[in-house]
């Protein structure tokens, strides 16, 4: 398979700062709250870590998702099939999981709304460098 190994880590950046913004100024106190998470426990956290781990699994994911759309998709059609991938695949699945783990509803709505925008971007990302 025809890999454009830069879209891919431009797709990957763009997940990350996304999630920089959206668990950040935009839902980082919700998310935290719902998340039963306080200050103290994210700064006791190993950033090289969590972020650098993030990124590698941004890495992975913006690259499956390449290997995924295939060369000849457009910037609107990898969009679409991003969303698609985001509310359908990784959003039902983590409903399943926070179902049976009783977790919120305000929980599911803020990751789950991370990770659709998420996939929507890399697909827009990886259609529109082609």
């Amino acid at each position: 398979m025809d890999v454009n190994w830069l879209a891919v880590i431009a797709a990957a950046i763009s997940s990350f700062l996304l999630g920089g913004i959206w668990y950040g100024p935009v839902f980082g106190k919700a998310w935290m709250n719902a998340a039963a998470l306080d200050e103290a426990a994210l700064k006791a956290r190993n950033l090289a870590l969590v972020f650098g781990g993030s990124f590698v699994l941004a890495l992975i994911a913006s690259a499956s998702f390449a290997v995924f759309l295939g060369p000849e998709v457009d910037a609107t059609t990898g969009a679409l099939y991003g969303a698609t991938a985001g509310v359908c695949w990784v959003g039902a699945s983590f409903g399943i999981n926070y179902l049976f783990e009783r977790k919120s509803l305000a929980l599911f709505l803020i990751n789950g709304g991370y990770h659709a925008i998420q996939f929507t971007l890399i697909g827009l990302v990886l259609g529109a460098w082609r």
